[in-house]
This record gives structure tokens, C-alpha cells and sequence, in this order.
């Protein structure tokens, strides 16, 4: 098992595209995602985000990717989801898109996914 973390910005933030490889899951791979966390680190203020799952080769559209929509965390705050497994193929993202922006697109938002390599 691995994890990857990041701190969330307010423009697109591929999340496996951007610590396994730069187009996605590397080419030939398959992972199973078991866990994704995001935490506002913020002691004082709301932060939201959007999450998206986009296979490969296709666009970040919040018509068709978007699972979700401006989920609004408090302060201090952790969203955990861990109720289904998410098997990624070749060339397939997980994508954040947070806000507020505090300057240099950067966020109070913490993410860790924890995946299995099949």
C-alpha cells in the first residue's frame, strides 16, 4: 500500500496524474484506490472542494467526471471516503479543484489517497 498527499489548489489539481506519473496512472499499471482524506487544516475558516474521477484520455467536465460538488468543510475538519474501492486504469485521475484561493492558488486543504497497486 502507498499513500500520496497534497495540498490543494484552487486550480485543477491532478492528484495521481501529478505523484505517479504526468499523464495519470503510469502506462501498464492498474491501482485500487482504498481511501481518500481531505482535511481543512484551517483553525478559523470553511474551505470547499470538487472532486473528480476522469478516465483516460478524457476531459475534467463537471457533467460528466464531477462525484463531488463544492463539498464544504469547517475548521478542522476531515471528509473521508472509504465506502467503495476505486480501481483506476492507465491514464486515469483523480482531480481537485478547492477554494478559497490564499494567495498563489494554494488552500487550507489537505489531501491523502491511499491506493494498492493490482
Amino acid at each position: 500500500m502507498a499513500i500520496i498527499n497534497a495540498q490543494l489548489t484552487s486550480t485543477q489539481l491532478d492528484l495521481i496524474g501529478n505523484y505517479l506519473s504526468t499523464d495519470g496512472v503510469p502506462v501498464g499499471k492498474t491501482i485500487a484506490i482504498t481511501n481518500i482524506l481531505v482535511c481543512n487544516t484551517s483553525l478559523v475558516d470553511s474551505a470547499s472542494f470538487d472532486m473528480h474521477l476522469v478516465p483516460n484520455t478524457k476531459a475534467v467536465s463537471n457533467d460528466i467526471t464531477l462525484v463531488i460538488r463544492e463539498l464544504l468543510l469547517p475548521p478542522k475538519e476531515t471528509f473521508t471516503f472509504d465506502s467503495e474501492r476505486i480501481v483506476l486504469n492507465e491514464g486515469d485521475k483523480v482531480v481537485f479543484v478547492a477554494q478559497p484561493d490564499l494567495g498563489n492558488t494554494l488552500t487550507t486543504l489537505a489531501a491523502t489517497i491511499s491506493y494498492l497497486e493490482l
